[in-house]
């Protein structure tokens, strides 16, 4: 599911992340969505916390 993205100045941007300990099937579901919503955005990297959620999660497309 493609995400809203958040955008600067929110609040969220600024705020510390939280650590992930424990990969379960919402934070599978999560980087899914973090990737399609990456991909519809033509980007090459996103934080979990760009598409509102507080946590420590990045992806990255290494693809050259």
């Amino acid at each position: 599911m493609v995400r809203e993205i958040v955008k600067y100045p929110a609040e969220i941007l600024t705020r510390p992340t939280e650590r992930v300990d424990t990969i379960d099937d919402n934070i599978r579901k999560l980087i899914r969505d973090m990737f399609e919503t990456m991909y519809s955005a033509e980007g090459v990297g996103l934080a979990a916390n760009q598409v509102g959620e507080p946590l420590s999660i990045l992806v990255i497309d290494t693809t050259p």
